[in-house]
This record gives structure tokens, sequence and C-alpha cells, in this order.
């Protein structure tokens, strides 16, 4: 592997750390995370088309609050649109892979309705996660650890199944056309009925057709809102009837207003990073 690029201070006190070249898998990307200064993450986790994993190998574990209460993690697997969520730590160092539900309906072994709405510990997918954190934590340097997570992933994917193909161009066909799709359409496209492709999408994604089309579109709404711009505008650009149409959409997955996830006053910090 090539040395790994550094994303150094451009996070205020944190490390991050990519691997020079895209990961073998299609629609994974891994990344590094430390905390440098002792900062302290509290970020609030906003619902967007993938699914995430997080490997902590710190010494503290994190905190996962949800409306359920709160969870000590050292791991963990935050579904698509896994609801109001707060995840916060002291000193973090971890690897996070960030996974296409195309990628991780193979890679995770479970089907991704059973992570709709959740974050869960992942070693209750995977049953090695004590041996691979452990393998991660003495490994030397950002390479190491890269290396030793395309090796377990490989080592997934050879016993891995796959979505059906009709699901997956469904979901692709979702995520080019940003969103704004009819789902009748959709089932037009793969020869399956309505019905059909509506039950087996939810079985294996883990949402509705109607509902990742919601979710993909109000993925490109809120990177918009971030980059400062007017919710008028996002709404415009975002296929949304009006601007009462994107707030609906923005608190219903995100629990705020479209004005909350504008740019923070300081934008050099970790939580306005993650969002």
């Amino acid at each position: 592997m090539d040395p790994v690029q550094y994303e150094g201070d451009r996070l205020r006190g944190w490390e991050v750390a990519c691997p020079s070249r895209p990961s073998p898998f299609n629609g994974v990307v891994v990344a590094g995370f430390r905390d440098r200064a002792a900062a302290g993450l509290d970020m609030r986790v906003i619902p967007q088309p993938i699914v995430t994993v997080v490997i902590e190998l710190g010494d503290d574990a994190l905190a996962v609050d949800n409306t359920s209460g709160s969870r000590a993690l050292r791991s963990l697997a935050a579904g698509l649109a896994p609801g109001e969520v707060r995840i916060r730590g002291e000193r973090v160092d971890c690897v996070e892979l960030r996974m296409s539900p195309v990628s991780a309906y193979s890679l995770l072994g479970v089907s991704l309705s059973d992570l709709n709405g959740l974050v869960i510990g992942l070693d209750e997918l995977w049953r090695h996660e004590p041996r691979l954190r452990e393998q991660l934590t003495a490994a030397k340097g950002w390479e190491g650890r890269f290396a030793l997570m395309d090796e377990f992933l490989t080592r997934r994917q050879a016993s891995a199944r796959s979505m059906d193909p009709e699901v997956v161009a469904s979901w692709e066909h979702i995520v080019s056309r940003r969103g704004q799709v009819r789902v009748g359409d959709l089932a037009l496209s793969c020869g399956w009925s309505r019905k059909r492709l509506w039950s087996r999408f939810t079985a294996q994604v883990g949402l509705t057709p109607k509902r990742a089309a919601m979710l993909v579109r109000f993925d490109r709404a809120v990177r918009g809102l971030s980059a400062g711009r007017g919710a008028a505008e996002v709404a415009v650009a975002c296929g949304y009837v009006d601007q009462s149409h994107l707030h609906r959409d923005v608190l219903a997955f995100a629990g705020c207003t479209p004005g909350a996830l504008g740019p923070p006053p300081d934008t050099d910090t970790a939580g306005a990073s993650h969002r």
C-alpha cells in the first residue's frame, strides 16, 4: 500500500488519514480519525444514504445517545436512517467505514432492514470483531490499520451474499437521479411488479423505494444547507415542491429545522466536519 494521505489540521486538533488509493471494495470508503488535542467528540448524527461502521481503538468506549437512552460501544454500525442520535467520546482514535447499502448488505452479513433506525454494537454482526479491534489497535500506523481492514473485508467478501441485481439497479438509479424518481418507473425498468420491487427492495435495503429516494434527496439538501445556501434555493435545486416541503423532510429525518443544518459560526471543528 502506498503511504497514507494525511489531512492533518483541517480539523482543529484532529488527525484525519485516508488511504492513498481507493478501497478495493466498491461502495466502501475507509478513513482514520485521531483526537490529538483531546478536544472531545460531540456529534449529532445526520441520516445519510450510507451505512457507517466505526471501530474505536482508544481507551474509552463511545457514548451513543438516542431516544432509548445511552449505550457505551467500542464499535458500532449505524443504519441508513438511525433516527435522532448523538455520539460522544474522549480522545477518540478510530477507523471509520462508510458503505453503500449494496456493499453493506454483503459485508455486514445482515439484511439492512434489521438495522433500520438503529445504531448497534458491531460485535452483534461480526463475531470476530473483538479480535479485529485488537489487531487494529496493535497495528503500526494507519498504513497497517488500513491493510488489516482490507484483509478482513476480503475474507468477508469471499463468503458474502449479494443483493438482487434488480434491487441494485433500482438503488443506483435512485442515486443517479438524486432521489427524483417514481417507484412505478423503477419497477418497469427492472421488469418487476411494483409490489415485488417494494417487498424485495425494503427487505434488502432497509427502506422502501420511496423512503430511499427521500433520503437521497434529503442528503443532497443537507449538503447545500451545510454549504451556506438558503433554504428556498436548496428546495428548488433538490426538487422539493416548496420550502415547506423541505422543512418537513428535514424535520422528519434530522429532527431539526433547515436553519440548524447551515454552517456553524466556527467550521474548523470536528463537529462541523461530521455535521
